[in-house]
């Protein structure tokens, strides 16, 4: 699996039921459609996604992002930069949480803040910022789940499976 991988099933999950195509999918995400269709195909390796039905498994994408999201890609803070705030440097988790580790942003010339630099999942991730508030909101929950301490993770857990998933579970 890759980083993107994720970013197209927070996408597919945004979407009901089997209403989608690659290029609907690759033209929202700001991605080539040779992209969407490989992480797709990943996908379907995996049981977050039925290839044959092109159903997405809610259940089972929650367990990929809680549970191994931050195995499989692991993210650690480098050093001080400028950047768009990720994890609880950015809303909805820095409502919740006061964290004074400093905050944790995807370098970019253009960033709006100052912090430590984390790799995000694929490079489309800071345009998504701008052009899609709901999905750069979950990236930033799949960054506290990636980098976060217990509590951290527990609170960005709870925030994506409301978003997600309709509700939280203990």
């Amino acid at each position: 699996m890759r980083g993107v991988d994720l970013i197209v099933l927070l996408d597919l999950l945004s979407r009901p039921g089997r209403d989608w195509t690659v290029r609907s999918v690759a033209g929202g995400l700001g991605l080539p459609p040779a992209s969407v269709q490989r992480a797709v195909e990943r996908l379907a390796a995996t049981p977050a996604l039925d290839g044959a039905s092109r159903r997405v498994n809610r259940s089972e994408s929650e367990s990929l992002f809680v549970d191994a999201a931050r195995f499989m890609f692991p993210a650690h803070l480098g050093a001080e930069t400028r950047g768009t705030p990720t994890a609880w440097g950015a809303s909805p988790l820095s409502d919740a949480l006061a964290v004074t580790d400093g905050v944790p942003v995807w370098p970019s010339p253009t960033g709006t803040a100052r912090g430590f630099a984390v790799d995000p999942l694929h490079d489309v991730a800071g345009a998504l910022a701008v052009a899609r508030p709901e999905l750069y909101e979950q990236l930033t929950l799949v960054d506290a789940l990636r980098l976060g301490d217990a509590r951290v993770r527990g609170v960005a857990a709870d925030l994506l499976r409301e978003r997600l998933f309709g509700g939280v579970r203990a």
